[in-house]
């Protein structure tokens, strides 16, 4: 058991009108017995007067006792319901720091208790980090899947199975004489076959779109000659003047981003300077050179040039469709845009989004972190790479592919690791 007893504000940060005091830690109940004298029935709430080691009043609150190990850390646990104030959370806060082993809470220690005591995994602890850095609502459905434990279920059935497919490869190697555990090629092959298939469902797993593609927000980038439209169009679309309008050819000189939340999706507009195949002016060079570089990272691009775009997959627009002359849709250009017409804009949104839906996470099932796919994607080379004719190096592979699974869940995590993650929490997670 933790040596020391841990105390934060865990909700309602003053002011506020009720601020919840977390205690957990083997000397939890006797510091609340301390402040507020006897103590209510596990689970039951009941109003306490609370008090200093002088017995000054401090507040009248609402206490709640959750005796360990079935708690949110795994340790004992009490709730103090306060009064929100300044002064009642930093008076409550002082006597409970006055008594013997009772220490502030740093961040994300009361998650990381959870952790060590087995009350949530490795998964679902990151998936609590993501949940309260949520912008989006596809980032806190995200978030709350792996909260759950729909990405730990996953993983776990995979580690479950490889731990089954261990203990075949074991058994065959310590009772190869034994007539009951046959080790023929035809075993070795059924053997092989499994740890093949599962290495095949792990794959197809981990090439869908990561989860970090929903914080990361996906990069819409316009491109385009001078005077096609794009600061417009950048302006349309989020809705707000974020790039300078003019009918000065090179206005837009270098990139301008501007941050969009969309039906629940985070997107980053970039507008970038005119292309033109050569210029004499050095910043404009510059600016084109970056405008370059935009459009092959692009998530999405935006074409808005009369000639075909660079890239196969962009989204060929034809701007300007309200002046003399470009009212209509010419062959190749998917969508017409017109800065009088909202209509217009929709529709590029439209294709936006449906092209979005295929590079991020689907919102149906468990969506994988990047380090999450590396590590599953390293068990399923281990699986896959075992030769089938030998025995040994077979187990030997299925233990690797046990141990990258098993560092997702936590199992075997360094404290660097725990450091950096749970350093990402606030006081009182």
């Amino acid at each position: 058991m933790t040596a020391s007893t841990i105390f934060a504000v865990s909700s309602g940060r003053p002011p506020a009108a009720i601020s919840i005091l977390r205690i957990s830690g083997p000397a939890a109940i006797s510091a609340a017995t301390q402040l507020a004298g006897a103590l209510p029935r596990p689970r039951e709430a009941r109003i306490r007067t609370l008090r200093n080691r002088r017995g000054e009043i401090l507040d009248r609150a609402l206490v709640l006792v959750f005796p360990g190990p079935a708690t949110a850390t795994g340790e004992d646990l009490v709730e103090l319901h306060c009064h929100g104030g300044r002064a009642v959370v930093a008076a409550v806060e002082a006597a409970l720091a006055d008594l013997p082993d009772m220490r502030p809470a740093e961040p994300g220690e009361f998650t990381r208790r959870a952790l060590v005591h087995g009350r949530i995994d490795l998964t679902e602890a990151e998936g609590l980090a993501d949940l309260l850095e949520a912008q989006t609502e596809r980032q806190r459905v995200a978030a709350m899947g792996a909260v759950e434990g729909r990405v730990s279920a996953r993983i776990r059935d995979w580690l479950d199975r490889a731990t089954g497919m261990a203990a075949r490869a074991e058994a065959m190697l310590d009772f190869a004489e034994e007539d009951d555990v046959p080790v023929d090629a035809a075993s070795l092959d059924r053997l092989k076959a499994d740890m093949d298939a599962l290495a095949v469902e792990m794959l197809e797993e981990v090439e869908r779109p990561p989860v970090d593609r929903l914080h990361d927000g996906l990069r819409i980038v316009l491109g385009g000659p001078p005077n096609s439209g794009k600061s417009t169009l950048l302006n349309l679309l989020c809705e707000r003047e974020a790039a300078i309008v003019s009918p000065i050819a090179g206005t837009t000189r270098d990139r301008i981003e501007a941050g969009v939340v969309r039906n629940g999706i985070a997107y980053l507009l970039v507008d970038t300077a005119g292309l033109a195949d050569a210029t004499d002016d050095v910043v404009e060079a510059i600016g084109i050179g970056r405008a370059e570089e935009a459009i092959l990272a692009a998530d999405i691009l935006l074409w808005l040039a009369d000639t075909p775009p660079p890239r196969d997959d962009a989204i060929w627009l034809h701007t300007r469709a309200d002046l003399v002359g470009r009212e209509a849709l010419p062959g190749g250009k998917q969508l017409a845009v017109r800065q009088d017409d909202a209509v217009s804009v929709a529709a590029v949104w439209d294709a936006i989004a449906a092209r979005a839906e295929s590079l991020l996470p689907r919102s149906d099932g468990p969506a994988l972190k990047r380090h999450q796919q590396e590590q599953c994607r390293a068990a399923a080379v281990a699986l896959s790479l075992a030769p089938s004719s030998d025995l040994l190096l077979i187990a030997e592979h299925l233990r690797v592919a046990r141990g990258r699974l098993s560092d997702l869940l936590g199992v075997s995590a360094t404290e660097a690791m725990l450091d950096a993650l749970f350093g990402r929490f606030c006081l009182g997670k």
